[in-house]
């Protein structure tokens, strides 16, 4: 099981290589879907915060399998949203 350091670690690992490829994209493409690539860019930080959070409450679940399920939920939900927002990003 990974620990919270690690996890937070690689949430804000991954969406920060998210919205650096999003703010690539604006200067290789300067003038076009700037408005749709910030949006993404507000997303993933919206995300990252919520992922973050729902680390941060693993310290309230009293039981190791509650704590390994929401780690395991996390890790599941990042790595869907990442790729989910490179491929709109890509479509941009």
């Amino acid at each position: 099981m990974a620990n919270r350091r690690e996890l937070k670690r690689n949430i804000n690992g991954l969406l920060g290589d998210v919205i650096e490829e999003c703010y690539n994209s604006l200067l290789n493409n300067e003038g076009k879907n700037e408005e749709q690539v910030e949006a993404l860019v507000d997303e993933c930080v919206d995300l990252a915060d919520e992922l973050i959070a729902k680390v941060n409450s693993a310290k309230k679940l009293k039981s190791r399998a509650g704590r390994k399920k929401l780690f395991s939920d996390v890790k599941e939900s990042l790595g869907d949203n990442v790729i989910a927002y490179i491929e709109k990003l890509n479509a941009l």
